[in-house]
């Protein structure tokens, strides 16, 4: 299958979400489209088998210790952030709630030392409650629609131990452009949730990627 452009790779996303959204399960597409991946019957539009360019270049500008230091990605699909962070020195734990994207990354990286789990944002696991000294979220806080998004970045944010930071990569939009097709970008307004839950933004970086089309991306560190 080849690479198709980027809003046919996202069109059978797009149908998925609808529907499980309109059946009241704002996450339930993700297992669906990961296993028809699979079978090689569509494409992950996200996925891209490699760690993410702008965490690339963000710890360029801003390394981090992180030797004996733990590390979360959520949403973390096939595992290539995982995977980068793990080779930085980070004790990294990854979660999606697709089990198939959690079955793919572990047979791509077999001899791993993240610890892979399958698990729900909205439902993260009780004892992870401020236990990572750096948690990394991009890209599915803007797959989640309105009816659920605040309470998952409330869920983000708490996942933060004493003295962490949390990194979040988002499509961005003004408050006055239109949301738009999912992927809906974020404003500026819902990511300050992170910081009335009580940490400091610390960088806040407004840009367009390398994409092509260019995509307007938020970039937002936060210390606890």
């Amino acid at each position: 299958m080849g690479i198709k452009p980027g809003t046919e790779r996202r069109a059978r996303a797009r149908e998925l979400a609808q529907q499980y959204i309109a059946l009241g399960d704002p996450t339930g597409w993700f297992e669906e489209l990961y296993r028809e991946a699979e079978k090689g019957e569509t494409e992950v539009p996200w996925a891209d088998t490699q760690p993410n360019p702008n965490l690339i270049s963000f710890w360029e500008k801003h390394p981090f210790p992180a030797d004996g230091k733990t590390a979360l990605v959520i949403g973390s699909g096939w595992g290539d952030d995982a995977e980068q962070l793990s080779k930085w020195g980070f004790k990294t734990t990854a979660f999606d709630v697709s089990a198939s994207a959690i079955g793919t990354a572990r047979r791509r990286f077999p001899d791993s030392s993240v610890k892979y789990a399958v698990a729900d944002l909205l439902h993260p696991p009780e004892d992870w409650a401020r236990q990572f000294d750096f948690v990394f979220e991009a890209y599915t806080l803007q797959v989640l629609p309105n009816s659920v998004r605040s309470a998952a970045i409330d869920r983000v944010a708490e996942l933060v131990g004493e003295g962490g930071h949390l990194l979040v990569i988002a499509r961005g939009r003004d408050e006055t452009d239109p949301e738009g097709r999912m992927p809906w970008p974020l404003t500026r307004r819902e990511l300050d949730r992170i910081a009335a839950s009580g940490m400091e933004q610390v960088v806040f970086e407004d840009f367009e990627d390398s994409e092509s089309p260019p995509v307007r991306r938020f970039l937002a560190l936060y210390r606890r």
